[in-house]
């Protein structure tokens, strides 16, 4: 019998090296590698079934927009006291409690009816899930295997990652085309269960700390910070809340200081802080964390607009999409591993500056290809570039990063950085795919005038009803009564509305690896040990 919130009873504290029960030796890396690969392919599985959600919930691609970025945000929200967590209540426990709330979740989204409970399974069960399991993940085969044995282990944890990153998108396609976007959660189910049998292999261990040792006034500040700057992008979109947003993502920076000073309070007085923010006075590793929030959030801005053009504008499925965007995930792919074979010959800070590059290379060529006629033909070159950029990025930065900490800030620094690389997605979502809606809106508005007259409609009404087109991705008929003609027109100005807005998207995505790109200038030439300074 599984116990979430205590020991089975048997169950032993497992030493460094030893499986208790001398089972199979490959158990716990069997059951790490299912659960990473869950939670990987949820991050890019349902990009790709867009058109399939908004037609099946009744709903639009802003609600998808915001449930997709809610799910990273409710990730990078609670990462930190996620990892606390494992300390209060043991790994294993904590683990499986995060398995059996990510179950719950995935069946909820499985059963969605509308996007209230697509939200709820989805975005914040599966999320509040994973943020009890990823931490315990790396800690287990630590705990598990020693030498080679371990070497193989962290090989197939991030092969495994990096795979369910690479072909999350062609399985998620598959599957909303031929039978349905539900089966994508009811797989992860399945594999939910066979982890659950499988729980008795893993080693358990003694809490360190205690329930009253964990920091809630500075978990509810970080939430409740990030939720507001979050939400104050997303609302961009809408020019009737405009007069409240830099209310709410001023409110939102106010929040994220105030958990700053906290943590530096609690830290004083010899409390147990959510993160030693101390480790913020290490250029290299503010630098490496800035570098991998452009990453998540060029990379989230990605993989969200691209189905969307596609599926809307040239009428593909969802598995011609997942096969579209399969070149750039296997760039990345390849990449994120052979970078770590380049870094003996180039330096980390030159690998990241190259791969910057041709992130911004590759958007580039991408920024004008996006119009009524567009194919693969034009896609698939830049978009390897541009995985090939993201690829290198991430083979290096991971460990420049935290390589510059000390061995006694590991744990805050690994959970800052998760928690950075989930905010950059969940940002990558919203501000991309607002400057996306954006501009849509805008180009629909410069040249409705004419169709207005025609209709015999005012042309704010017009726009407005063709907005609403676009938002449900052009599914259905626009919510107007007009000539068939004006209708036909109408789509190609929608149509031409989107391919616009496509390109101001790669421009937004080229500044902000040119900002990336800046910072990476100001890294040490070598991955410095920590603790030491050198100039650049």
């Amino acid at each position: 019998m599984i116990h979430l919130f205590g020991r089975a009873k048997g169950d032993k504290e497992g030493k460094e090296g030893e499986n208790p029960k001398n089972e199979w030796k490959w158990g716990v890396l069997a059951i790490v590698c299912m659960a990473v690969f869950i939670m990987v392919i949820d991050t890019t599985i349902m990009n790709v079934s867009i058109s399939a959600l908004v037609v099946d919930l009744d709903t639009d691609v802003p609600t998808v927009q915001a449930i997709i970025a809610i799910y990273a945000l409710v990730m990078a929200s609670f990462m930190l006291v996620g990892g606390k967590l494992q300390d209060v209540l043991g790994q294993k426990r904590a683990f499986l409690m995060g398995v059996g709330i990510y179950g719950v979740g995935t069946f909820t989204a499985s059963m969605s009816w509308n996007a209230g409970v697509l939200l709820i399974g989805w975005a914040i069960l599966e999320g509040l899930g994973a943020i009890l399991m990823m931490p315990a993940t790396t800690t287990f085969l630590t705990h598990t295997y020693r030498d080679k044995d371990r070497a193989i282990a962290f090989g197939m944890w991030g092969g495994i990652a990096a795979a369910g990153a690479a072909f999350g998108p062609i399985l998620g396609g598959y599957l909303t085309t031929f039978y349905s976007w539900r089966w994508a959660f009811r797989l992860e189910l399945l594999v939910v269960i066979a982890i659950l049998l499988m729980s008795h292999l893993l080693i358990g261990s003694r809490p360190t700390l205690k329930w009253r040792d964990l920091d809630v006034v500075g978990t509810i500040l970080s939430f409740a910070g990030l939720f507001a700057i979050v939400m104050g992008i997303l609302l961009l979109r809408n020019y009737a809340y405009w007069q409240y947003i830099s209310t709410l993502i001023g409110a939102g920076f106010l929040l994220m200081g105030v958990f700053f000073l906290w943590q530096k309070r609690r830290k004083k007085k010899g409390r147990v802080p959510l993160v030693d923010v101390g480790i913020f006075r290490n250029r290299q590793f503010v630098l490496g964390n800035t570098i991998t929030i452009v990453q998540g959030l060029t990379a989230a801005g990605f993989f969200f607009i691209i189905p969307v053009f596609y599926q809307q504008v040239t009428g593909i499925s969802a598995f011609e999409t997942g096969i579209l965007l399969l070149p750039i995930s296997i760039a990345i792919f390849i990449f994120s591993i052979a970078g770590a074979r380049l870094a003996a010959y180039l330096s980390p800070r030159h690998l990241i500056m190259a791969g910057l590059l041709l992130g911004m290379a590759g958007s580039f060529m991408l920024r004008g290809i996006f119009g009524l006629d567009t194919g693969t033909t034009e896609f698939i070159p830049g978009s390897v570039v541009f995985g090939i950029g993201i690829g290198l990025i991430l083979s290096q930065v991971t460990n420049l990063t935290l390589s510059s900490v000390h061995d006694e800030h590991a744990t805050d620094a690994a959970g800052v950085l998760n928690t950075l690389r989930q905010l950059g997605t969940s940002l990558g979502t919203a501000l991309i795919g607002v400057i996306l809606i954006i501009f849509i809106y805008t180009g629909i508005v410069e040249e409705i005038e004419k169709e207005a007259v025609m209709a015999g409609i005012p042309a704010e009404e017009l726009a407005t009803g063709l907005q609403g087109w676009v938002d449900k991705m052009q599914t259905g008929t626009p919510d107007l009564v007009v000539p068939d003609t004006v209708l036909a027109q109408l789509a190609e100005i929608a149509d031409a509305a989107v391919s616009s807005g496509m390109l101001h998207c790669f421009d937004a995505i080229t500044i902000f690896l040119g900002i990336a790109f800046i910072a990476a200038l100001f890294l040490p030439r070598r991955a410095q040990p920590a603790g030491r300074e050198e100039q650049p």
